[in-house]
């Protein structure tokens, strides 16, 4: 088990190749094999997050997502963010979310802040 810096695309590559098998049948944490996966997984995370960042999705794409998650209606929303046709406003694209709203949402659904803020 040889752990060392993920630098370039083949480090990557190499340590994505180590670790897979693993993934089916995850170590015990704190075991020799446990500790390698875990710090592995981090190498891999944080190469990932400066060559293949991810933006956070749009406001509405973020609200839809976590209706779909929760099973939410626009019912659901409307003390987030008000009566059902500003709701439909909001999920057209037709109004922006207002503070207020993004802090409901926020607080009543837990969407990320910086998910609901993105496209203001």
């Amino acid at each position: 088990m040889n752990i060392k810096p993920v630098r370039t695309e083949q480090d990557y590559e190499e340590a994505l190749r180590a670790v897979s098998p693993l993934f089916d049948n995850e170590p015990e944490p704190g075991s020799p094999e446990g500790d390698f996966f875990e710090i592995m997984c981090l190498l891999i995370e944080e190469y990932e997050k400066k060559h293949y960042p991810i933006d956070p999705p749009e406001p509405v794409e973020a609200i839809k997502f976590r209706m779909d998650q929760m099973g939410l209606t626009v019912r659901d929303l409307e003390p987030a963010i008000g009566q059902s046709n500003r709701v439909y406003e909001v999920l057209n694209g037709k109004r922006n979310l207002t503070l207020p709203m993004i802090r409901r949402l926020h607080n009543q659904f837990g969407i990320p802040l910086k998910s609901l803020v993105g496209g203001c």
